[in-house]
């Protein structure tokens, strides 16, 4: 039965000691050179964050324990300790939380761009995502990357496959989560060499065979089919300028269908669950990643506002994506029942920008836990950053913490009027946001902790997006 949390009656220093205290935790802290050291009295930084906990504590809890609450309980307090004190021994900022670790995250994403080791094969066919994730990770911190982008364009060169689209690597067979990763690559270092490098003319073919019957795009030919596909798609198509209309040879053509855009509403529709959150197919289970692929498909169709609320239902959604908030850690989980994971600080996180301009509110999540949550316990000791204490950095978890930072860090808005009077055009939704300046209520953050800002839809930088998009509207065909 559900029972009151009690509230401790312990001082803030005992009850520090205590969570400091030689337990078992999920996962040895890989950074930490061994245990806790005593941490004494707390100073008046670690008491104002226990206070800061205590009062975003869920007041009552379920007195049956699970399986999967006794992780969460494990998780929680593997987490505490970073959230109230500062075990990594980072400067901290003037809200006296661990400030942003920008040179060494950025030594760890470079170092991520260079070769691996063979224990690594396995991760060959994503090597387009590593690329990815690196590139957007330095680019977030301030880095210029265009030292890049004659490799960027090489390496992109030999993994586009001759029909259309790009694999892994060199022979590789093509697929549209490579294809998304290595076009917004490309676009990231930009300029005329990496633009030509794309054969956007068997890109379109390419994407004709994976354009299905009932709306939605398979990741492969003859692969699954699921939301990722149709989100990688219609990126693609709108970066790239590339014409909605279907192939001649599309097998979609057979069906009636003739437009990249046929049923793809209906079916995104479909996929929202009885939660309110999206899954990756219609009838599935709802998770973080599949809602932002979600919302952002129909973001590219069309305006927010018009799009989300013609084929979501809006208030479930919002209770949804609200319900993966963790209290009190500020990170998010990617479904029901699940530990917190600071990946889905973009995930989740980058999904309220797009909902807020839908429904035409403002502050309807709690950008400065996250914020808290990032910085304090997402920031690996020796550089790059995590999904949560225990956990080894790695340049995916790197990506999304840092576009997760960036979201709450600045106001991103959506130009419907500016839209309106210019017409509009085919898939041109996306080019009509902006950064309209940053978050100061309630902000957590230092003027040396604020990353750049990254577009709430492509996730990449805004001039990267627009010189991209520019340079395709101006060329007459393939």
């Amino acid at each position: 039965m559900a029972a009151p949390r009690p509230s401790s009656s312990r001082t803030p220093s005992s009850r520090l000691e205590g969570i400091l205290a030689d337990t078992d935790r999920i996962q040895e802290l890989s950074d930490s050179d061994g245990e806790y050291e005593d941490m004494g009295t707390a100073t008046q930084e670690e008491m104002a964050n226990i206070a800061y906990l205590e009062s975003v504590r869920i007041p009552i809890e379920d007195g049956l324990t699970t399986e999967s609450s006794a992780v969460t309980e494990e998780t929680l307090q593997a987490v505490l300790p970073f959230l109230e004190s500062n075990p990594n021994d980072f400067p901290l900022n003037i809200f006296g939380l661990p400030q942003l670790q920008r040179e060494k995250h950025i030594n760890f994403l470079k170092h991520a761009l260079g070769d691996y080791p063979r224990q690594f094969a396995m991760m060959d066919a994503s090597r387009p995502w590593l690329l990815y994730w690196s590139l957007q990770g330095l680019t977030a911190l301030g880095y210029d990357i265009s030292e890049y982008r004659e490799r960027v364009a090489h390496t992109f060169t030999l993994a586009q496959h001759p029909e259309g689209g790009y694999g892994g690597g060199y022979g590789q067979l093509p697929h549209l989560a490579a294809t998304y990763a290595a076009v917004l690559s490309i676009v990231m270092v930009g300029g005329s060499e990496a633009y030509e490098s794309i054969n956007r003319k068997a890109m379109w073919r390419y994407l004709g065979q994976m354009k299905q019957p009932d709306g939605g795009f398979t990741m492969a030919p003859g692969g699954e089919e699921d939301i990722r596909g149709a989100f990688c798609a219609l990126v693609v198509l709108s970066l790239l300028n590339i014409p909605i209309k279907l192939p001649p040879d599309a097998p979609a053509r057979t069906h009636g269908l003739t437009s990249f855009l046929d049923n793809l509403g209906e079916w995104v529709s479909e996929c929202q669950t009885y939660e309110g959150g999206i899954s990756a197919t219609p009838l599935n289970e709802a998770h973080g990643a599949y809602a932002f692929c979600g919302v952002g498909c129909l973001s590219i169709m069309g305006p927010p506002k018009e799009m989300l609320n013609k084929y979501l239902n809006m208030s479930t959604l919002i209770h949804w994506l609200s319900s993966r908030q963790c209290a009190p850690e500020g990170g998010y989980n990617g479904r029901t029942n699940k530990l917190v994971d600071g990946c889905y600080s973009h995930w989740v996180g980058g999904c309220w920008s797009i909902v807020e301009a839908a429904t035409a509110s403002t502050n309807i999540c709690n950008r400065s836990a996250l914020a808290r949550y990032i910085l304090s316990a997402a920031q690996a000791k020796k550089g790059g950053l995590i999904d949560k204490p225990g956990k080894k950095p790695d340049a995916y978890h790197s990506c999304y913490n840092l576009a997760g930072l960036s979201h709450a860090q600045h106001r991103y808005t959506y130009e419907a009027k500016v839209q309106e009077d210019l017409g509009g055009g085919d898939l041109d939704a996306p080019y009509y946001w902006k950064a309209q300046g940053d978050y100061d209520d309630e902000k957590v953050w230092g003027d040396t902790d604020i990353v750049n800002e990254v577009h709430p839809i492509f996730v990449i930088p805004f001039k990267a997006v627009h010189d991209c998009r520019r340079y395709f509207m101006e060329k007459e065909g393939f």
